[in-house]
């Protein structure tokens, strides 16, 4: 079932978003429709890792305490 709704929105928004639609062939609801449809799906995204950025998981060492305050120090002493 449709149901009407009213928003208020920047001028220039609406604008952008009529001529994006337009340039796609579709009305303006349906984009908005397709939006909310899918930022408020409660499916998990799935995220695909590339078989490189999986080979380079794990390649280095988390830092240590004190070579994080050491970065923290340069970067203190540099932008002071």
């Amino acid at each position: 079932m449709d149901t009407k709704l009213t928003l208020k929105l920047n001028k220039s928004i609406i604008d952008r978003a009529k001529e994006y639609a337009k340039e796609r062939n579709i009305s303006l609801s349906k984009m908005i429709e397709n939006y909310l449809s899918a930022v408020t799906d409660e499916k998990e995204i799935e995220i695909k890792v590339s078989p490189l950025v999986e080979s380079l998981i794990g390649i280095t060492k988390p830092s240590s305490d004190s070579d994080k305050k050491d970065y923290t120090n340069y970067l203190s002493d540099k932008y002071a």
